[in-house]
């Protein structure tokens, strides 16, 4: 029989909902039976025993909220009756890295297929960028993007344009709004497509964004250093950059940060600027001849085998639910655990989403210098917050309460077991690459795509993506395979999920038995065997973090 409810950690005072239960509902658990004061859906927790305004509450072992009034036993823990609470952290005297590391010896012969890099680095995915300096060339941008996807092959299927069409016809016809309503959507092919020129170019990737000019200083430098890692990105061949000339982000800036990351850079590199060049005309097709050029160079490289310790991979979250702590979360955690102790590296970001794990976190550092840099960062990242009148305790979406994330700490918790249980080799401030194998802390906010964007830049070659309500999230040049927290939602979205995790809700599988079902899937999506639904979908998400003012 299915378990209704869960205990997560044996520490904790509330139970986990599996599904929904009924008011006077019994449930018994481990030997204690409970009765439902109301109804408690599912992913929604209740408490175990009663409490008094101020009693600490437990979920993974942690304290994650207080009671802001009397909750009987049996009773929703909710907004209305809790409140974000988490412990203090301080640098610990001692480092807690002992680890004991899953068994690897299916995979340890192992390979992917990728792309082999000067640097040593090793890509899933074989691009060729386009990128502004500035925001002012972003229609420059789309210019290029409308001169050469379409004649070289890489035009997405418009695959909604038949139905447009479909609907005109029956507008010309007489039909009225009542019928173009209720008219049934099927797909159609859209039309002849150009096959590819470049067969192992996997695609051109057109990056525009707000930034450049018009703020700080700091942050044109940050922008460049985002861009530096895209550029020397495994995934990427090669790119051509658009420069208008007077921004904050110059030329110099975006190589200085190029060399930072890659000394030996050798890829084709074609940077403009329009105002030493002139007219826009002759920005365009010149732009236009350097990418065809650059484009016959990345078409040189194909895929070799290469040992899965050249896999990095991005650990992020996004319309989490209530299941996302106990399903999805744990299984790429374990999916973490297997790469680390197969030499790969993993990225876990999203710094206001570790709020109440922080002790842990930095007790798991392996050097006191990366401990203190990650106290550090996360201090002044909430004392920031705080300044600009909010906090971590804002950090749960109206979406994220609804499905029971009722704080900041219950969500925190709940997402940082993305990050397996190895020691932290490194601490990294956005935007710096991973160096070295093993688990990386990266300084980003929650926001899915802004995180998703600097785990890329920072060098994940494929990112990991849980969510328990749905969200269509993808990256421009690393694949995002997407995970259900649960079986509901992978049936309900399954055109954006690649893979249920909810499984383990359902009692079909162990968290270690998804997580290798997991990696198995990492290497052919890696391999291009598979491709992820945000690459089928074209969802090229792109949003650099931007902290400073206007000017």
């Amino acid at each position: 029989m299915k378990q209704k409810v869960l205990k997560v950690h044996p520490h904790d005072n509330v139970l986990v909902a599996l599904q929904d239960l009924e008011k006077e509902e019994t449930v018994e658990y481990n030997g204690a039976v409970y009765t439902m004061q109301e109804k408690i859906p599912a992913k929604h927790k209740f408490a175990v025993a009663s409490m008094k305004e101020g009693d600490a509450i437990y979920m993974y072992g942690v304290l994650v909220g207080r009671a802001q009034r009397t909750i009987s036993a049996g009773s929703r823990i909710a907004v209305e009756n809790v409140h974000h609470a988490a412990n203090g952290y301080e640098l610990a005297a001692q480092r807690k890295t002992t680890w004991q590391p899953p068994d690897v010896s299916r995979w340890q012969q192992k390979t992917f297929m990728g792309y082999h890099r000067a640097d040593g680095s090793v890509g899933t995915a074989n691009y060729w960028l386009v990128i502004p300096l500035v925001f002012c060339e972003n229609r420059n941008v789309e210019v290029l993007k409308e001169a050469l996807l379409p004649e070289l092959g890489y035009a997405r299927p418009g695959k909604y344009a038949a139905f447009t069409r479909s609907l005109a016809a029956k507008q010309q016809t007489g039909a009225s709004p009542v019928q173009i309503l209720e008219t049934v959507y099927t797909e159609e092919a859209s039309g002849a497509q150009h096959s590819r020129v470049f067969e192992n170019v996997d695609g051109i990737k057109f990056l525009t964004h707000d930034g450049g000019c018009g703020g700080i200083r700091q942050d044109a430098q940050t922008l460049c250093g985002l861009l530096a890692g895209y550029i020397t990105h495994a995934n990427v061949a090669g790119a051509t950059v658009l420069s208008l000339g007077c921004q904050n982000a110059q030329i110099s800036m975006l190589q200085d940060e190029i060399n930072k990351r890659d000394p030996g850079f050798s890829k084709p590199l074609y940077i403009l600027d329009q105002q030493q060049t002139g007219a826009e005309s002759q920005l365009i097709t010149d732009a236009i001849r350097q990418t065809f050029a650059g484009l016959m160079i990345a078409n040189q490289c194909t895929r070799q085998p290469a040992p899965l310790s050249k896999l990095c991979i991005g650990l992020e979250c996004g319309g989490s639910d209530g299941f996302s702590g106990i399903s999805a979360n744990p299984a790429i955690g374990y999916t973490s655990d297997l790469l680390t102790a197969l030499g790969g590296s993993v990225i876990l970001a999203e710094f206001p989403e570790l709020c109440g794990v922080e002790q842990e976190m930095s007790d798991r550092c392996r050097s006191v210098e990366d401990a203190t840099r990650f106290i550090g960062l996360m201090r002044t990242y909430q004392q920031r917050a705080e300044e600009a009148g909010s906090g971590f305790d804002m950090n749960p979406s109206p979406g994220n309460i609804k499905d029971g994330l009722i704080t900041d700490a219950i969500k925190s918790a709940g997402a940082a077991k993305k990050g397996g249980t190895s020691p932290v080799a490194a601490v990294l401030h956005y935007p710096e690459k991973v160096q070295l194998p093993g688990l990386n802390l990266l300084c980003t906010p929650g926001n899915d795509v802004e995180s998703t964007t600097a785990e890329v830049g920072s060098g994940a070659n494929v990112v990991l993506f849980t969510t328990g309500l749905g969200t269509p999230t993808g990256n421009p040049i690393a694949p995002v395979i997407k995970l259900s927290s649960n079986t509901k939602l992978y049936q309900l979205m399954n055109d954006i999920i690649d893979i249920n995790t909810g499984t383990i809700i359902d009692g079909e599988e162990t968290i270690a038995e998804a997580g290798e079902r997991i990696l198995d899937y990492v290497i052919q999506v890696a391999s291009g065997a598979i491709t992820a639904k945000s690459v089928l979908n074209g969802q090229d998400d792109f949003i650099p973090w931007k902290r400073g003012v206007s000017l």
